[in-house]
């Protein structure tokens, strides 16, 4: 497939080459559309962007613009005199917990004395325009002592505390094995990963709407509602049942979605106003508000015996966090136990770190501290393979692990992980054509139509990566979720709060009630939290555990359907099956339909599904921390101009540990966003700062790529070898392809040009092999 064509993939556990058996027109297995697709490409879907209420008022936001300052003074009184203007809000006036935090309650909800980041929001205004609210939010005057900011991490655990718990958040020293054991061959390596910014094609936007009750309504694209609604309702001094969240429509979700700095004042000034209140955050809002990929610099010594045999590893990883703590000790301990990457290592000694600075927020993005570590280890393995004259993917097939083997954590790895056979197959898959066999076209040329340079200079490369993910949260994190199942009239409705960001949750609900029930019209409710929580869209969390819900809900409505049937006809339920809308017995004798089963009953049930438990990293990092682990290898394939750096990716050639393939279609366009947005951490996005400031925050100076930048990918390889600890046996598929392919392309590079290539995103310099032409 390509970026510019439609997503499509082999059958599962073939090379493409055999054609796929008939999928089945519903139910799992089926590429079923999604019911959002049409709205979505016509323009008429809802977004928290588009919605109105009678009497609303607009909202804005005043952030500050120096990352690291003490507040002397704020006077709002030439805000709240213009016209227009409804309401100021400040620190003082929040009723309720003045810091708010997912996981750490340190970040405040207006700052009070402090600035600890370039952005952090300082006061709100409510105005009936939104030009007026702009207006007067820039009106409002702050005297600031300006303050040296901290952003060297480094440096960070000697300068003075910016936060009363001080600069550092976790540090995890994990030691497994023999310290003292050493190798036939050693390499070291200093690698540096830059700050990628989810950048969700849809700013940030919401609306409050007060209640009658003194509470509010808060219409947002949040991923995690019920845990918005609690740091809501604490922050307003409220019950939980007095703030209600409804999720909107989610323009794109890579992390941890909606930036609270922006819901919590909107919810403060429906409830001071007693009026709606809007908010549509500008581009450069969004860069300064939501949290980033977590900047990271890594220190790594490999060991090997002399066939390239891993002895021990040894690394230092210290994360920046930026001003609060956000989910960065959950970062850490994914950085930290995938240090290694999926291979056997029996001896391990890995030190990480994650500090504040004044730098811009990090947290959860897609893939966090996995992909990081991917980059780091898979550069030794490169360093391993040269030093020992082997090839790169020979190396890696000498050290891959398989389930039975231990993680540097302790941890058995029991789940499937058959790493070597993904391997092989992205090893094994036929490589493109070289430049000289195709058309000399300018935009095949690394750099571009303007940019292009002479095709004598260009060079090919070819690289392998081999990553892992571990699927829902970790250490102790209770995974749960709840769905109802109800069927009334030949209809069934789920009701489930997990969110869908894209991910596909709506769709798979849908598939397992057809199939389960043999019901064709499947809705899936909006989701509020008013219904019971399902958990943060994350680690392919709705897939397993939701999923798992809305199965076990639809098992249950299936006995109540067919437990009345057998017992009419003297036969267990356990001899009946449903398929195609009609119910049939195992020896053929009863056949009739769903419907005419149903006879106008309405039925329902309500489930939960729990995975087994995990316990947190203990003082040394060993502990069986995850749930499961999944794993990809992909196959980068660059031409690289080696005067100008410029580089091109051909091809991504990817090989993914899938578990089950629910939905062929809607899988593989998860792997192929998943391969784009790592394409991007690997060569252009990186939200630059300077002295703590951030520089250009737009799509202008922050570079996605586009569909010209989107290589050919192929999936050469799905491998069902199904999880039987999770629901379907599937995995989660969206990380892995994120952490894989920005190692891929930087092997590939290092292939290319000889240069070491030890910093994401590649800069130019790095990837000159000899003196540019004047």
């Amino acid at each position: 497939m390509t970026g510019n064509d439609a997503a499509t993939a082999p059958p599962a556990g073939t090379d493409g080459g055999t054609p796929a058996a008939e999928p089945p027109p519903h139910g799992l297995g089926a590429s079923l559309l999604p019911t959002d697709a049409f709205p979505k490409t016509a323009g008429t879907f809802p977004y928290a962007a588009d919605l109105w209420a009678e009497g609303l008022l607009w909202a804005a936001v005043l952030r500050s613009p120096h990352p690291h300052a003490r507040i002397a003074s704020i006077d709002t009184s030439a805000a709240t005199e213009m016209p227009g203007v409804h309401a100021v809000v400040t620190h003082a006036d929040v009723p309720g917990d003045s810091s708010q935090g997912r996981r750490v309650a340190d970040r405040p909800v207006f700052a009070k004395d402090l600035v600890r980041h370039h952005g952090e929001p300082i006061a709100a205004v409510a105005a009936d325009h939104p030009d007026t609210a702009r207006l007067a939010a820039a009106a409002i005057a702050v005297e600031y002592e300006v303050l040296d900011p901290v952003t060297d991490p480094e440096k960070a655990f000697e300068a003075e505390p910016l936060h009363p718990d001080g600069n550092l958040i976790r540090h995890i020293p994990l030691c497994y094995g023999d310290e003292e054991v050493t190798g036939e061959v050693v390499v070291e390596g200093l690698y540096r990963i830059g700050r990628q910014d989810p950048a969700p094609i849809g700013a940030e936007a919401g609306l409050a709407v007060p209640r009658p009750d003194g509470g509010v309504d808060i219409y947002t694209a949040s991923t995690d509602p019920h845990a918005d609604r609690d740091l809501a309702a604490a922050c307003f001094g409220l019950e939980p049942e007095r703030v209600k969240v409804v999720v909107t429509g989610v323009p794109g979700a890579m992390g941890d979605r909606e930036d609270p700095g922006m819901q919590l004042p909107l919810g403060l000034l429906a409830l001071r106003t007693g009026h709606p209140v809007k908010i549509a955050v500008t581009r450069e809002e969004s860069f300064l508000g939501h949290a980033h990929r977590h900047p990271t610099l890594l220190r790594y010594r490999h060991h090997a015996d002399a066939e390239g045999r891993l002895v021990k590893v040894e690394a230092q990883i210290l994360l920046d966090a930026g001003a609060y703590a956000d989910s960065s000790a959950d970062s850490l301990a994914a950085a930290v136990a995938f240090a290694c990457g999926p291979y056997v290592v029996p001896h391990a000694f890995i030190e990480g770190w994650a500090v504040r600075t004044n730098n811009p927020p990090s947290g959860h993005v897609r893939g966090e501290g996995a992909m990081q570590v991917c980059a780091a280890y898979e550069g030794q393995m490169d360093k391993l393979a040269a030093k020992l004259g082997l090839d790169p993917a020979e190396l890696r097939l000498r050290n891959v692990m398989a389930t039975g083997d231990l993680l540097p954590t302790g941890q058995t790895v029991t789940c499937p992980a058959p790493v070597a056979e993904l391997l092989r197959a992205v090893r094994d898959a036929p490589l493109p054509a070289l430049p000289k066999d195709t058309p000399e076209e300018d935009w095949l040329l690394p750099g571009g139509p303007g940019g292009a340079g002479e095709p004598g200079a260009v060079r090919r490369g070819v690289g392998y990566a081999l990553g892992m993910v571990h699927m829902l949260g970790a250490e102790g994190a209770d995974e749960v979720s709840t769905a109802t199942v109800k069927v009334q009239d030949g209809v069934a409705t789920v009701i489930c709060a997990a969110v869908e960001t894209g991910q596909g949750f709506t769709t798979l609900a849908r598939q397992v009630v057809q199939e389960t029930l043999g019901i064709d019209e499947v809705h899936v409710a909006s989701v509020d939290t008013d219904q019971p929580p399902a958990g943060p869209a994350a680690h392919g969390r709705h897939t397993w555990v939701s999923g798992g819900a809305v199965e076990r809900a639809a098992k249950m409505v299936r006995t109540q359907l067919l437990q009345p049937l057998a017992h009419k006809f003297g036969m267990s339920a356990e001899l009946l099956s449903i398929a195609d809308g009609k119910i049939t017995s195992y020896d053929g004798v009863l056949s009739t339909t769903v419907a005419e089963t149903l006879d106008g009953k309405e039925l329902w049930a309500t489930a939960q599904c729990r995975p087994h438990p995990t316990e947190p990293l203990d003082g040394t990092g060993q502990g069986d921390a995850f749930v499961g682990l999944a794993f990809a290898a992909v196959r980068a394939v660059v031409d690289v101009d080696i005067e100008l750096g410029a580089v091109r990716v051909v091809e991504m050639a990817v090989a993914q540990d899938v578990g089950r393939v629910l939905n062929p279609r809607q899988l593989a366009s998860r792997i192929e966003a998943g391969i784009t947005q790592g394409v991007g951490a690997a060569l252009t996005e990186n939200l630059r700062t300077s002295a703590g400031v951030l520089r250009r925050p737009n799509l202008t100076g922050y570079a996605l790529p586009t569909s010209l930048d989107a290589p050919d990918i192929r999936i050469v390889k799905l491998i069902e070898e199904r999880d039987v600890v999770a629901p379907f046996g599937a995995k989660p598929a969206s990380a892995i392809p994120v952490v894989t392919s920005p190692a891929a392309v930087a092997a590939a590079v290092r292939s290319a040009t000889g240069r070491p290539v030890n910093r994401l995103p590649i800069r130019p310099q790095a990837a000159v092999a000899t003196p540019a032409r004047d």
